[in-house]
């Protein structure tokens, strides 16, 4: 026993001085048994973070007003991505949305926090097993009885499963066969809700307003992944193919994986920040791109003019106050710095009132104030109107002025909310709100209980986008490192490889941690 604790100590030494901090993980790159234990504990650390936030999340959130205060604004961020799903509820009694699916309350934000919770604790649990007894049959060679990985038929194996539960989420979940549904909403974000949806398999359905093609692509998705999946398990590759995509090489299977993992990424950071059915607006907040374009703006317009001008006060009026609500630019994403902490009611406020639809004339002449752009932190009061020419703004130099609100004599009057009826011609109070209809809807806001700065903040789509962005450059990197190594080793090592050549010189190939039968005495 005292030779084999001096062993450990020495190979331990060998370890600590040979093998860099950045190649710690080559101990188990033949290690079957630590591999699959390192996946579970990544596993576990991600859904142990889901849990903790949602759990944070539910600490933190007020689900009183869910129109002037939506999650959004206060901060969520896996709440969005759990409601879209199908839960609604609370524990608590509140709710985000009504269901089509009321016979269950299985399913609320505290369940599925507990659920993640738990599957974490389990991941760990397992992960520790795994680390431990390494050395299972599993792992090794029905033909031969050595350690060996077969790493196509695993992969049949990995894409069998995956598209299982790929099929299962579209026909089961999405269309309300075994499952609640999807969030679904109309293009301006007001009816959103709960509903079951009906696959579409139409070439109609390959629009971007059609979430029938949602559920069918993930049911005609999972077919083919289940059927490729299957025959990868049962077929082999012919020799050229197998040594030419390096199919014997654990580190080509590592790079092709990180490039599923960056793909997605990409692909997911472009629906959340352009927009799409997937990401409503009642959960994740409008686009930067819906205010550039003035989409709520021309629609509120467009509902305005559609009614009789003698019920221009019933009009305006009748408003929903979502849209209103979003054509204001501290919604925008684009708006707020990265790296300004905290939710986009710490810059502004919590939304108490709309003050009304603040219309600015010149004499008889109706104008209109030049709304700022996402980027620009101050912007100039210009006041145009219909053709686009200027007729007054606040300027830089009194001395020089000659469209000053002064000398123009404009005077602001306001429709549809807390002002309605209202007519302003005060030099000082039309400036006010000329200043504050650069920003779009004008709101009065509550600073003291949100203890807001006055620094717009970004939202969910900022946040996601910029986390999913970072983290896929960073695995495309990893990937062409990964795939330059194992598809070129032979160039750069100038070593043929093989068993015999790589045996002698590889750490990690046949040793294992506290197992002195295989012999490895360095690496490269």
């Amino acid at each position: 026993s005292v030779l084999y604790k001096e062993r450990n100590l020495m190979r331990l030494s060998f370890m600590l001085n040979s093998v860099p901090w950045f190649r710690v993980h080559i101990v188990i790159l033949n290690d079957p048994g630590r591999i699959l234990g390192v996946h579970l504990i990544h596993t576990g650390l991600v859904a142990g973070w889901s849990a903790s936030m949602s759990i944070y999340e539910l600490i933190i959130i007020d689900p009183t007003d869910p129109v002037y205060n939506p999650l959004w604004r206060q901060g969520a961020y896996v709440f969005p991505f759990i409601t879209r799903l199908g839960v609604t509820l609370s524990v608590f009694g509140w709710s985000t949305g009504s269901s089509l699916q009321q016979s269950s309350n299985l399913w609320t934000y505290e369940s599925v926090a507990a659920c993640h919770l738990i599957l974490s604790g389990l991941c760990v649990l397992a992960s520790i097993w795994h680390w431990t007894f390494w050395n299972l049959d599993l792992f090794s060679s029905t033909r031969s009885r050595v350690l060996a990985l077969d790493l196509v038929r695993l992969f049949g194996i990995h894409l069998s499963l995956a598209s299982t539960l790929c099929f299962g989420f579209g026909l089961g979940h999405l269309t309300g066969f075994f499952g609640p549904g999807f969030w679904s909403s109309d293009a301006l974000g007001i009816v959103g809700t709960i509903r079951y949806v009906k696959p579409v398999y139409s070439i109609i359905g390959l629009t971007p307003y059609c979430y029938g093609s949602i559920a069918a692509h993930h049911i005609v998705a999972g077919l083919v992944g289940i059927s490729v999946g299957l025959w990868q398990t049962a077929s082999r590759p012919g020799p050229s193919l197998y040594s030419l995509l390096g199919l014997a090489n654990i580190e080509a299977t590592l790079s092709s994986s990180i490039a599923s993992v960056f793909f997605s990424g990409f692909i997911t950071s472009g629906l959340v920040w352009y927009g799409s059915l997937s990401t409503g607006l009642e959960l994740f907040g409008p686009t930067r791109f819906e205010w550039d374009t003035g989409y709520f703006s021309l629609n509120i317009e467009s509902r305005v003019k559609s009614i009789d001008g003698l019920l221009q006060k019933q009009a305006w009026e009748s408003v929903p106050d979502k849209v209103v609500l979003y054509d204001y630019i501290g919604n925008n994403p684009a708006k707020g710095g990265l790296f300004r902490s905290g939710p986009m009611l710490k810059g502004d406020g919590i939304f108490q009132n709309w003050l009304g639809q603040a219309s600015f004339e010149v004499g008889a002449l109706p104008v209109s104030v030049r709304r700022m752009p996402a980027f620009f932190e101050t912007f100039p009061v210009v006041l145009v109107d219909l053709g686009g020419t200027v007729r007054a703004d606040i300027p830089f130099r009194r001395a020089e002025s000659r469209y000053s609100l002064e000398q123009t004599k404009v005077i602001v009057s306001f429709l549809g909310g807390l002002l309605t009826g209202a007519e302003y011609s005060n030099p000082a109070i039309v400036k006010s709100y000329a200043r504050k209809a650069q920003f779009g809807q004008i709101f009065t806001f509550d600073k003291k209980t949100s203890a807001s700065d006055g620094v717009f903040r970004t939202g969910l789509r900022g946040w996601y986008t910029f986390g999913h962005i970072s983290l896929g450059l960073l695995f495309f990197f990893a990937h062409l490192w990964h795939g330059g190594r194992s598809l070129f080793k032979e160039i750069w090592t100038g070593v043929i490889v093989n068993y015999e050549t790589t045996a002698s010189v590889e750490y990690g190939r046949n040793e294992k941690l506290g197992e002195g039968a295989t012999k490895a005495s360095a690496f490269i």
